[in-house]
């Protein structure tokens, strides 16, 4: 499930000015209980006729990112605009340049839910320790992308690496932040060479490179919904 901040119908309920403070809210509280954000509604309305957008909407697009949505939207920007690749270039240096900011450590504040499962678990432990000692990055070995979901919660800016060999779990995996979805099929090998085929995966697409320490988790029962049961910590091109 996720939550939109349809900032127009927002509005037309609560007047123009207590958008902004509703908007932070829903954002975090969806985070909080482990739900995605995508913020909407006039982001760039300047761009349906000009080539580059107000300084005004390059400040909201990064402000939702800071607030911690999970993506940002356009419509008539895109749908009847005249300028729809320039407008989502322009989002998209946004952004990047927005998340590179140091600002965007509130969303680290934030409260996680209480783990009620193992896997749940398993997510959070792995993300901190990824934290702690300075990977590179995290691999995902999931089913149903819950492992990556509940991993993106926890803002650790560092990228997540969802391998699946589900396509609706990677098409999901697309609206959360910080998850890059990757196709990679672990049922396919023994369970003897998948921590290693995994960590070669990211380093043929130029995601890693030898010697980068990574944070890998995966469960016992390799094509199982919620079995994630295991962390492991690699090191790229020393994977046996």
């Amino acid at each position: 499930d996720l939550v939109m901040v349809a900032r127009g119908d927002l509005a037309v309920e609560i007047g123009d000015e207590n958008v902004p403070t509703v908007q932070k809210l829903i954002i975090s509280t969806a985070r909080r209980n482990e739900k995605g954000s995508i913020t909407a509604t006039q982001m760039m309305e300047s761009m349906i006729e000009n080539s580059s957008p107000t300084r005004a909407e390059a400040s909201d697009v990064a402000n939702a990112v800071f607030d911690g949505t999970d993506a940002v939207m356009l419509s008539a920007e895109t749908a009847v605009g005249k300028y729809p690749v320039e407008t989502i270039s322009a989002m998209s240096r946004i952004c990047e340049s927005a998340e590179r900011s140091k600002y965007t450590h509130i969303t680290k504040k934030q409260k996680i839910a209480d783990c009620d499962r193992a896997d749940h678990a398993v997510s959070v432990a792995a993300v901190k320790i990824a934290n702690d000692i300075g990977a590179k990055g995290l691999i995902v070995l999931t089913e149903g992308g819950n492992t990556s979901r509940w991993m993106s919660r926890v803002n650790s800016e560092l990228p997540i690496y969802a391998l699946s060999r589900n396509s609706t779990t990677l098409g999901a995996m697309t609206l959360f932040r910080g998850v890059v979805p990757l196709y990679f099929d672990s049922t396919r090998m023994s369970k003897l060479y998948v921590n290693r085929s995994a960590s070669m995966e990211l380093e043929s697409r130029g995601l890693t490179k030898d010697g980068d320490i990574l944070v890998l988790t995966s469960g016992d029962s390799m094509g199982v919904h919620g079995s994630t049961n295991k962390i492991k910590v690699i090191i790229a091109g020393q994977v046996r």
